[in-house]
């Protein structure tokens, strides 16, 4: 058996690239599990979502039973599945009334604590970490794509926000209570998405699957989800970008650190967008609106 890969996490039954196959027979219950997250977050029909997830986490079980796939395929499936659950159980529309962002962020907190808890002390293992400063120091690299992803953001963001209207599923904000609550909500949501779909979902889906293969599932779970957010019209074509890049720099940087910071600054340009759209009246700092 193949040694694990350095940027997943170390299990006993884990595969290295040049053993993993497009063909493994576990693609087909990890692919139902995760577009089960278009049916649950993006149609909000929950009933075939629920349904999807159901079959999935089954399905992996029984498939692994009878040894054609990993093994813990099944058991990381459900993990997977919990937390999707979890977060379905309350609307993800942006709302920044203070109850709403209690109630959400406790949600939130919730789909990340269970999924790691069951895995660290019902399951024994470390499959799911949240790795702050790995990967040592930022070089050249990290610091040009971090200038590469503010100044994409500035140009790109007003532009889809203002003319496809999607800023209006945000709510109106002008007073600096109501900036102050939007710019909290942002980030939160945002140190979120990278615990969740890339600490939590990418790395177990990464203990059976290829990079490309783990990459692509968690972006449809990522995407759905920014979809009810608000991401909606035309913004996949940034959204799935976005999710695709992040999976791949957590590899390449091995840093939650870096993956949140990354995030942090691209939605500190989306709340700007959002705050300049509804109030016209600002002075304009972007090229649109």
């Amino acid at each position: 058996m193949a040694a694990p890969t350095k940027d997943a996490p170390a299990h006993p039954h884990a595969l290295d690239d040049g053993d993993r196959r497009w063909a493994n027979w576990g693609l087909v219950p990890a692919f139902l599990v995760c577009a089960a997250a278009f049916f649950i977050f993006a149609l909000l029909t929950p009933i075939p979502g629920y349904t999807m997830l159901v079959l999935g986490v089954g399905l992996a079980f029984l498939l692994e039973r009878r040894g054609l796939t990993t093994a813990g395929l099944g058991r990381d499936l459900f993990l997977v599945a919990l937390g999707q659950s979890i977060v379905s159980t309350i609307s993800v529309k942006a709302d920044i009334g203070w109850g709403n962002m209690v109630l959400m962020g406790s949600v939130l907190a919730v789909a990340v604590a269970a999924p790691y808890l069951i895995s660290r002390f019902v399951f024994k293992d470390h499959a799911i970490r949240f790795p702050w400063r790995g990967g040592g120091r930022w070089g050249r690299f990290h610091w040009g794509y971090i200038a590469l992803v503010i100044g994409l953001g500035w140009f790109i963001l007003p532009f889809y926000f203002i003319t496809s209207g999607v800023y209006l599923n945000w709510p109106t904000v002008a007073e600096p209570s109501e900036l102050a609550r939007l710019f909290v909500g942002v980030n939160a949501v945002g140190t979120w998405d990278e615990l969740f779909f890339i600490c939590t979902i990418f790395a177990l889906l990464r203990r059976h699957f290829p990079f490309w293969a783990a990459n692509l599932l968690q972006t449809i779970v990522f995407v759905s989800f920014l979809w009810e957010l608000g991401y909606q019209a035309w913004g996949p074509l940034l959204t799935i970008p976005f999710a695709l890049l992040q999976g791949f720099i957590f590899v390449r940087t091995r840093s939650l650190a870096y993956v949140v910071t990354v995030h942090l600054l691209f939605d500190a340009v989306v709340f700007l967008v959002i705050a300049r759209a509804h109030n016209p009246s600002w002075p304009p700092f972007f090229l649109v609106g």
